[in-house]
């Protein structure tokens, strides 16, 4: 069995996440395809996400892709979040993850309406639903807003309560429509760093119906770029990562005949066939990533590029805040100070060279931020523990010595 040791997993981070200065990428779709889909829960993340991984993009260059040339598009799929995927991969997303996570809404939410008694058909209630949501699109000469559909059709702005103790509302009913691939997140009227997308017709929006593709077929295709990307990875790191049932990830590792190998302190991991040859080192590197970042979050084991710093980078619901890395490694995070500045938090020590080019990192992320504000639901300790004029951080853990960067 091919061994896999914790450094060639960081080469091929640096290298297949586009992440080494040698291997950054031209633009926003290549980005997102380094590591399959971009997170965009946290909206500027996309765009901050698409900066550390490309040469000379702006965030209007992520703007056209997004909502002029619509080569990327956002769907809620992998465990119910909100990602950016490439045009070509939502075929295969809105007949796997994305049907699993809708499948599982609709049920909740016909349970709840039934427990409620908020109609005496749940399940016709929301078909109905999605029918008068879509002949309102349909007669819109533009894509609406989720206030605007409320207005159109009245009946969906109902207030029902779950069982958890959360409501569903009109924003919920749009959001299972979404991920069902009748709506689709088209344009917003809000630019980096904000958005506000509006929903429209896939037909509309993309020139024509989404392809249909079997589940098994969906799933397989996601695993295997999932694998060029991330692998090797275990089992347990596909089921987590896409929210799905051990059962879909051996169907699909099967099919892709894909290869056992072993892996430092793990059981044992998995690559494409025709990807077993090592990854050689990428050379020094150093990355500034934002919230929820594919690289960050693409693990469940993620002991071989986090270390000990979980508890500093993670909020209690297990999400990523933004994070500073070295040679495929994170060691810490970064914040912006009163004036938008990019400051770097370090959490171990570094060398002198390493420091330099995290700083030269920052002063490149404030410079293409020019000014703006970047701000973010998802705050780790580590950021919340940064103060603003704290500009001596990087100096605290340096070391004189360490290998040039």
């Amino acid at each position: 069995m091919r061994h896999v040791p914790d450094s060639e997993r960081r080469a091929r981070l640096a290298v297949r996440h586009a992440l080494a200065p040698a291997h950054r990428v031209s633009g926003p779709e290549d980005a997102a395809r380094a590591v399959v889909a971009l997170h965009a829960t946290d909206a500027p993340s996309v765009h901050l996400a698409v900066w550390a991984r490309t040469r000379d993009t702006t965030p209007g260059d992520v703007d056209r892709a997004l909502y002029e040339d619509r080569t990327l598009v956002k769907q809620l799929a992998m465990r119910r979040t909100l990602f950016t995927f490439p045009r070509d991969l939502l075929p295969a997303a809105l007949s796997s993850a994305a049907a699993r996570v809708a499948t599982a809404e609709r049920a909740r939410l016909i349970r709840d309406f039934e427990r409620a008694g908020a109609a005496p058909d749940a399940a016709a209630w929301l078909e109905q639903a999605r029918e008068d949501v879509e002949a309102a699109l349909a007669r819109s000469p533009s894509a609406l807003s989720t206030a605007q559909l409320r207005k159109a059709v009245a009946h969906i702005d109902t207030v029902v309560p779950g069982r958890s103790g959360e409501q569903w509302s009109a924003p919920q009913i749009l959001t299972l429509l979404g991920a069902q691939g009748s709506l689709v997140r088209g344009p917003s009227t809000g630019r980096f760093p904000t958005a506000r997308p509006l929903w429209t017709l896939p037909s509309r929006w993309l020139g024509g119906p989404v392809a249909a593709m079997e589940p098994a077929e969906g799933y397989r295709e996601i695993v295997r770029r999932w694998l060029h990307a991330f692998g090797p990875g275990t089992e347990d790191d596909l089921v987590w990562w896409l929210g799905a049932t051990r059962a879909t990830v051996r169907t699909a590792l099967a099919e892709l005949g894909a290869v056992e190998v072993s892996l430092d302190g793990l059981a044992s991991g998995w690559l494409l066939p025709d990807d077993l040859d090592p990854v050689p080192d990428a050379g020094p590197w150093t990355a500034l990533l934002p919230p929820l970042d594919p690289t960050v979050m693409g693990w469940k084991h993620r002991g071989f590029y986090l270390g000990p710093h979980h508890g500093a980078l993670f909020d209690t619901r297990g999400n990523a805040g933004t994070t500073a890395w070295v040679n495929g490694r994170i060691v810490g995070c970064w914040v912006q100070d009163a004036d938008a500045t990019v400051r770097v938090r370090l959490l171990e020590p570094v060398s002198d060279e390493e420091r330099t080019s995290l700083e030269a990192r920052a002063a490149l992320l404030t410079t293409w931020l020019a000014g703006s504000r970047s701000p973010t639901g998802y705050r780790s300790p580590a950021m919340r523990a940064h103060a603003p004029d704290d500009s001596h951080v990087l100096r605290e853990h340096v070391l004189p010595e360490g290998k040039p960067q």
